[in-house]
Parts: structure tokens; sequence; C-alpha cells
């Protein structure tokens, strides 16, 4: 959820409603409230219409939206650390 919280943040400070994001990205705002709860995942392209839209880091929220991918999928393996220690041996 690192990837939500940022744009929550984001988004209240610069004084923009849900609505205006939602707007912004052809979805109507019951979506995209889920996406920012975490409840659903946004997609690649509306991680990037989201950063111009909140004038901030497009490379901030990838990374931070593909950090919550890869917590989504091992944050409930037994070895989580030895996962991400072997995948950053192969990068």
């Amino acid at each position: 959820m690192m990837f939500t919280q940022r744009i929550k943040i984001v988004r209240e400070e610069k004084g923009l409603l849900q609505k205006e994001l939602a707007t912004a990205l052809n979805i109507d705002m019951p979506m995209y409230s889920i996406i920012e709860l975490g409840e659903r995942q946004a997609k690649r392209n509306q991680v990037e219409t989201i950063a111009c839209i909140l004038n901030t880091d497009k490379d901030e929220l990838i990374d931070l939206w593909l950090a919550d991918k890869v917590y989504s999928v091992i944050a409930k393996e037994t070895t989580p650390n030895n996962i991400l220690n072997i995948v950053q041996k192969t990068l």
C-alpha cells in the first residue's frame, strides 16, 4: 500500500478530490476510491497519468506501485526475505 498512501497524501496536499483524478483517468469515482484504498491495483498507464496530474515524480510512483505488486505476491510466504534476496542476486 505504499503507492496508494503516497498518492492520497499528494492528492490531499494539492487539494484535489478523488473525483478529479477519476475523471482524468476516465473511471468513475468509486473505482478510483477502490484504487486509492489499495483494494485494486492501478494499471501502469494510470500510474503515469496520476503522476502527471499530481505533478509528482513518475519514477517514484512507478517504483512504489511495483513494490506494492511484489509485496502482494510474497507477503504471505514463509520466507519473503529469502525470495527478495534471490531476486536481488539475479538483477
